[in-house]
């Protein structure tokens, strides 16, 4: 995405726009933290009767914790997408595939995010043990329940 240390809605869901020319339901999301709001803005930017495949979210987040900022910079850049409202009505309508990666010691998602993405999308909750934020930092190279995730929601698992 262009620009990762600002980035913006509207930047980034055109980006995705500008990608994924004609989705459908062999279309399917993967996101990473703020890639997971940017594919719920995406979704909910969709023409009515669009469907796509599914998402699978790896450490989303609809609220962060203190230690996500380590200035007032990261406060502002991080303010439009925890003050723009989601519409997670619309965004259920162009799928129900949704699968939420977190991990139990995340120190920038609060655990209680989970239970969002389960009662807002209906998404099925995975619980991973001890991978942090799952960035490179973190040790986390690899991760099989993204691949597994993807399969499932593709049928092919």
């Amino acid at each position: 995405m262009p620009n990762p240390l600002n980035p913006e809605i509207d930047v980034w869901t055109s980006i995705i726009k500008e990608k994924v020319v004609t989705p459908d339901e062999q279309t399917y999301f993967v996101g990473h933290s703020i890639g997971a709001q940017t594919i719920l803005r995406y979704f909910q930017s969709l023409e009515k009767g669009i469907k796509v495949g599914g998402a699978v979210f790896l450490a989303g987040w609809v609220n962060l914790t203190p230690a996500a900022y380590e200035d007032e910079r990261d406060r502002e850049i991080v303010k439009p997408w925890l003050e723009t409202p989601i519409n997670w009505n619309k965004i259920k309508t162009h799928t129900d595939k949704f699968i939420a990666i977190f991990s139990d010691n995340d120190r920038f998602v609060p655990r209680e995010d989970s239970q969002i993405f389960k009662e807002k999308l209906g998404a099925k909750i995975i619980i991973e043990h001890n991978k942090g934020h799952f960035s490179g930092t973190d040790g986390i190279k690899e991760l099989q329940s993204i691949l597994d995730s993807i399969l499932k929601i593709a049928g092919v698992s």
